[in-house]
């Protein structure tokens, strides 16, 4: 992949990460208002890591149609 889209992987699993965890304490925080769903602030949390993510994947998907365009170099 790339030492730039390798590491990028490796934020998107720790983002990953993240986000199965707020998500873990989100079934204990629950919202007053909205019964069965997470507090306003873990749904909040996870909707900021879930872009995040997004846009790691868009970066990296950027990274390799660059690389499958460019010539080959001999890695």
């Amino acid at each position: 992949m790339g030492v730039e889209a390798g590491r990028l992987a490796v934020t998107l699993d720790l983002l990953t990460d993240a986000l199965v965890m707020v998500m873990q304490h989100g079934v204990y925080c629950q919202s007053a208002r909205q019964p069965g769903k997470p507090a306003i602030d873990i749904q909040a949390i996870s909707l900021n890591v879930e872009q995040a993510k997004e846009l790691v994947q868009s970066v990296i998907g950027e990274i390799r149609s660059r690389e499958g365009a460019a010539p080959f170099r001999g890695r």
